[in-house]
């Protein structure tokens, strides 16, 4: 009896640990998509470096609103993220202060997560990778919003 409460207190014990890590990790993967979207909008370029990998490739499609047909938009770097972060700031285009904000966490594994996000420009799907105790958005692919 001793042993089968003793061998439930571990998996109880475990069970807790594992529940509080993906609670983090959930925690943590929202604030990297928070900075982005925040990043981007504020044009806080520390923002956009704290939740972008050096590495980064974003790529999407953009609804044209003469033709109303969706086309390739082209990659954005990392550097051309931070740039784009400092032009806002810059010419002062700061979105409406209603503009949506929406962080989806879909998956988080051991070492990499997936998030949809919503905002002024459209959805993005991020990959997001660990990076020591946080997480960075490695890739990102996006839609730009419907326009009727």
């Amino acid at each position: 009896m001793k042993k089968k409460i003793t061998i439930l207190a571990v998996f109880l014990t475990a069970s807790i640990y594992v529940q509080a890590q993906t609670n983090q990790d959930a925690e943590l993967v929202t604030k990297a998509c928070m900075n982005y979207i925040e990043g981007f909008y504020e044009g806080d370029t520390l923002k956009i470096k704290a939740s972008l990998r050096p590495t980064l490739t974003k790529f999407g499609y953009f609804k044209n609103k003469q033709t109303g047909k969706f086309a390739e938009d082209g990659y954005m770097t990392y550097k051309q993220a931070i740039d784009y972060a400092a032009g806002v700031s810059a010419k002062k285009r700061f979105p409406k202060p209603d503009a949506p904000r929406i962080v989806k966490v879909l998956d988080i594994s051991n070492h990499t997560a997936a998030a949809k996000i919503t905002a002024w420009w459209g959805t993005d799907y991020l990959l997001l990778s660990r990076e020591g105790d946080g997480w960075m958005i490695d890739q990102v692919l996006w839609e730009g919003p419907l326009v009727k």
